[in-house]
């Protein structure tokens, strides 16, 4: 059943964690595993390159729609407390800002993408032999990409008013026709790349088409025109929190731009198709984790607006509590199966044996990343936009970069496998200080509220 806004502030933690949780991690299990067909498929049909200029032009349309992403959780956050302190028009004056926010900016994105696609392309590290099929595959999957910025946003906001569920299923039905298109589009049309990019855009419509029917006829968030003007105390409550959001795409965009060259520079096509297979499956392999840190938001978020210190603390905790155990059974898995799972994704040899060490170095830390997920996410529900933004770069920022740039001209390709590890290491300890001292002096409950 779906969970009503007012429930998040009165059901037991445990059953509503999961109830949020379980369909969240659903919905990012399908994309994960579309995104990793989708993979299999050019891997297979196409070749070793295809994943490689997918692994280049990925992280463009992932930073253009990640405005949708960031507006979606940044709103979020803002609707959540406004609807926990009963505060309806608020919440609906946020909703119809989000979607103007959205389709503007992701429109104007999209038309510079347009513009300066070789530049973009170049920048992202589309070299030599990369060169040709991520050109075939840019067009289309940009295009298209506005109503995945829609489809992100909208995403985050059902699940703000506790439809885990319907969120669930608006990840689940562009699964089911990107891979059914592959199949029709590469295999059986031989349109290559540009079949591949075509099945994507498709797919993002079908969930856009979604989207827009829960929001019409199953939201409790019913718009009327007054609520799309846009209200600029909202907008720059929106932009605080969103910008938190969008700073770390923005930030995992310029780590895919120095990795993309970085692999090249050490590697040459095939170190750029290894972390391909190695970015599809830290999507995929980390799915629950980022499934219940998704389920906690709109519960963190709706009881601190309500004041129910004590509920957002239990959130956290077991949020945390779960997050490891799961971290670590798929560690474990990685460990163990590490070459059969690279080996579904191409024959080329070469990428088959030596994807398997990388896989388990860039895994190494997974059981501890629950820490910085829940902890980062907690400031950002609470509304806390710059502790929120300081541990959100933390990992790609502040420590990821730099050991990128730093280790390969000691260890070579190893350099860039180890500090994955490394920066999860170092931003966990970061993340675990910032959270015990709100735990332990913000968090508890007063007859005045926050001490």
């Amino acid at each position: 059943m779906a969970v009503s806004a007012d429930e998040l502030g009165t059901q037991d933690i445990k059953k509503l964690l999961i109830k949020q949780a379980v369909p969240s991690s659903i919905g990012i299990l399908f994309m994960s595993v579309n995104i990793l067909i989708d993979t299999i498929f050019v891997g297979q049909w196409i070749g070793s390159l295809a994943i490689a200029a997918v692994t280049v032009v990925l992280p463009i349309t992932f930073l253009i729609s990640s405005l949708g992403m960031a507006i979606g959780v940044g709103g979020g956050s803002v609707l959540s407390r406004a609807l926990g302190a009963n505060h309806k028009e608020k919440a609906l004056h946020t909703f119809g800002n989000q979607i103007m926010m959205t389709f503007l900016l992701a429109s104007v994105f999209v038309v510079f993408g347009l513009f300066f696609s070789d530049e973009m392309l170049m920048l992202f590290g589309a070299k030599g032999a990369i060169v040709e099929p991520a050109k075939e595959f840019f067009i289309p999957i940009i295009i298209s990409v506005p109503f995945l910025a829609l489809c992100m946003m909208g995403n985050n906001v059902i699940r703000a008013e506790g439809k885990a569920k319907f969120a669930m299923v608006a990840m689940i039905i562009p699964a089911f026709i990107n891979i059914l298109l592959d199949i029709i589009f590469i295999k059986y049309l031989n349109l290559g790349m540009f079949g591949a990019a075509l099945a994507t855009a498709i797919s993002y419509f079908t969930c856009f088409l979604f989207v827009f029917w829960f929001f019409y006829f199953k939201s409790e968030l019913q718009l009327k025109a007054r609520h799309f003007k846009f209200n600029i105390p909202i907008v720059k409550e929106i932009t605080e929190l969103s910008f938190v959001t969008f700073s770390r795409q923005g930030v995992v965009s310029i780590l895919a731009i120095i990795l993309n060259h970085t692999l090249y520079t050490y590697g040459g096509e095939h170190s750029v198709a290894i972390y391909g297979i190695i970015s599809r499956m830290l999507m995929f392999a980390l799915f629950p984790i980022l499934g219940i840190t998704q389920g906690f938001l709109p519960i963190a978020g709706f009881n601190y607006g309500a004041g129910n210190y004590e509920r957002v603390k239990e959130s956290v905790q077991l949020s945390i509590k779960y997050a490891a155990i799961l971290a670590s059974l798929i560690f474990v898995v990685i460990l163990i199966f590490a070459k059969p799972i690279v080996a579904v994704f191409t024959t080329d040899l070469k990428v088959i044996t030596e994807t398997p060490e990388a896989l388990r170095w860039v895994f190494a830390a997974s059981p501890i990343i629950a820490v910085q997920l829940i902890g980062a996410a907690y400031f950002q529900a609470a509304g806390k936009a710059k502790k929120a933004l300081l541990l959100t770069l933390s990992k790609q920022g502040f420590f990821l970069i730099p050991l990128v740039l730093i280790l390969p001209n000691f260890l070579g390709i190893f350099g860039v496998w180890i500090a994955f590890p490394i920066a999860d290491i170092l931003s966990t300890i970061l993340t675990g200080y910032f959270l015990k001292k709100e735990m332990n002096t913000k968090l508890i409950q007063t007859n005045d509220g926050i001490l």
